[in-house]
């Protein structure tokens, strides 16, 4: 996962090189990954169902996930390099840190979250601010666009699409995403078939970094489960940073090694737990609690023993 969705960045930078615009990039990714994806959703069975209970959160993700960010990320790479815009999404598990406070998550964030978030945000300050007046502002204000988009998006579906298969969740917010950028796609079409790198770009986008990419996630989450799962977060920046400096030639200034060890060090720490959770206490037995049960009961230990005839529930 570290390296499939890592790439983006480096296909996506090499897509916007050659002129095409970043609605004719976003709409051949979800494309290709809905073509892909979408028979497989509609062999699982149910979809319709789906659709008609969980479309309004379906939609809200399909906007924070897909329709927005994929737009943003690709348009501000025109100006960026494919490294910064890969660093710079590397804070959504320090946005999602604070958002989560908003969304009802009531654990403390302690000393050592707090350190997280102040590190995190620190890299950030120096990878944009020697920026700010240039025109790459604009730029780096759609990277963050898009990373609090992907921030907010999981809180969704850990709200309301929890129980939504991943196939019939990503399938239908693909073709949706497809079809709104059809016309403009449709608008800027490039008059010439483009060059083997840049088709080539395009392809893995759609196969490689979008349906593969989910197909593989559904599996990560299955296996480690969805905590661990998403410890290659971490991992991001360094591919994307990797590729563009093999690829594409670009510098390792020292503005961006201090911010990368700033904001991954901050996301680890905002993201920790801040403690081991206290353990449920125990409920005493009672004939009525069995009763409301149906008669089904737990077997429970180190309850004080009953003297018969006490309370007329014991043996007596």
């Amino acid at each position: 996962m570290g390296v499939l969705w890592g790439i983006p960045y480096l296909m996506i930078k090499v897509a916007v090189d050659s002129d095409l615009t970043p609605s004719m990039v976003v709409f051949t990714r979800c494309a290709l990954g809905a073509a892909l994806l979408l028979p497989f959703a509609l062999r699982q069975g149910g979809m319709p169902a789906v659709l008609r209970t969980h479309w309004r959160p379906m939609l809200a993700f399909a906007c924070v996930e897909i329709l927005g960010p994929w737009w943003t990320l690709t348009d501000a790479e025109r100006h960026l390099s494919s490294s910064t815009a890969g660093l710079l999404i590397a804070a959504v598990p320090i946005i999602g840190a604070l958002l989560a406070r908003f969304f009802g998550d009531t654990e403390r964030l302690g000393p050592r979250r707090v350190t997280g978030l102040a590190l995190g945000f620190s890299g950030v300050a120096v990878l944009t601010v020697p920026h700010l007046t240039g025109g790459d502002a604009w730029s780096l204000t759609e990277v963050l666009i898009t990373a609090l988009g992907y921030a907010i998006a999981p809180l969704i579906v850990a709200r309301h699409l929890k129980d939504v298969p991943t196939l019939q969740l990503i399938a239908p917010c693909l073709t949706l995403a497809a079809v709104v950028y059809a016309p403009a796609a449709a608008a800027t079409w490039p008059d010439e078939v483009p060059d083997g790198p840049t088709l080539a770009a395009l392809a893995g986008l759609g196969v490689i970094c979008t349906a593969l990419a989910f197909i593989v996630f559904l599996e990560l989450i299955r296996e480690a489960g969805p905590t661990r799962a998403v410890v290659f977060t971490y991992i991001n920046p360094a591919v994307a940073a990797a590729a563009g400096f093999t690829f594409l030639s670009e510098s390792l200034t020292p503005s961006f090694a201090a911010a990368f060890t700033l904001i991954l060090a901050g996301s680890f720490l905002a993201t920790a737990a801040s403690g081991p959770r206290p353990a449920p206490r125990r409920v005493p037995w009672s004939a009525r609690q069995t009763s409301r049960a149906d008669g089904r009961v737990e077997v429970l230990v180190d309850l004080p023993e009953e003297r018969p005839g006490s309370t007329g529930q014991g043996g007596g």
